[in-house]
């Protein structure tokens, strides 16, 4: 399964470059600087172009758990949600609480500025180490959630984007 439906918001997962994705916003999975770094968030850094660079030094950071909005720039998408996800400390130091804030505090951030369309990373699994089954159990339940709370919410689509076929499967097995 990879697709669900919540009121009228449809939820699904695919593999792909989310860089490319043709939404009003994409989630860049950020560190606290926001000034760009390896995985998904130098690779949104590059496509957007220096525009987005010199736009995230204005906001000064952003906390772990929090997000921020900017312009998309040289993007597809109009705009893009920096979050700042937890490192993986063994799963005692409140990761899970600052992994679900990322996803809720982006869902508000997208539903206050008019976004529709949005598509997540698999924010934290890739350097920051956290457990990619429990990390998509955690986006795929703060978005549902977030979703039955929110019965007429704005957003129409939320796309989770993978990197790779295993991360997929693992949203797939979280949609279940």
């Amino acid at each position: 399964m990879n697709k669900l439906q919540f009121n009228q918001t449809t939820v699904h997962v695919v593999k792909g470059d989310i860089t490319r994705c043709e939404v009003d916003a994409i989630v860049n999975a950020a560190n606290e600087s926001l000034l760009g770094g390896g995985g998904v968030d130098g690779a949104i850094h590059r496509a957007a172009g220096p525009e987005l660079l010199a736009a995230c030094r204005l906001l000064n950071g952003c906390r772990t758990g929090e997000a921020k909005l900017t312009p998309g720039f040289r993007l597809k998408a109009a705009h893009v949600i920096h979050t700042v996800g937890p490192v993986w400390r063994g799963g005692t130091h409140g990761e899970s609480e600052l992994l679900a804030s990322c996803y809720q505090k982006s869902l508000e951030l997208a539903e206050a500025n008019g976004i529709r369309t949005l598509a997540f990373p698999a924010v934290s699994t890739g350097i920051y180490g956290y457990p990619l089954e429990q990390a998509t159990e955690i986006a795929v339940g703060t978005v549902q959630k977030y979703l039955e709370n929110h019965p007429g919410s704005d957003i129409s689509e939320i796309t989770f984007v993978c990197f790779d076929d295993a991360a997929v499967h693992a949203y797939e097995q979280a949609f279940e």
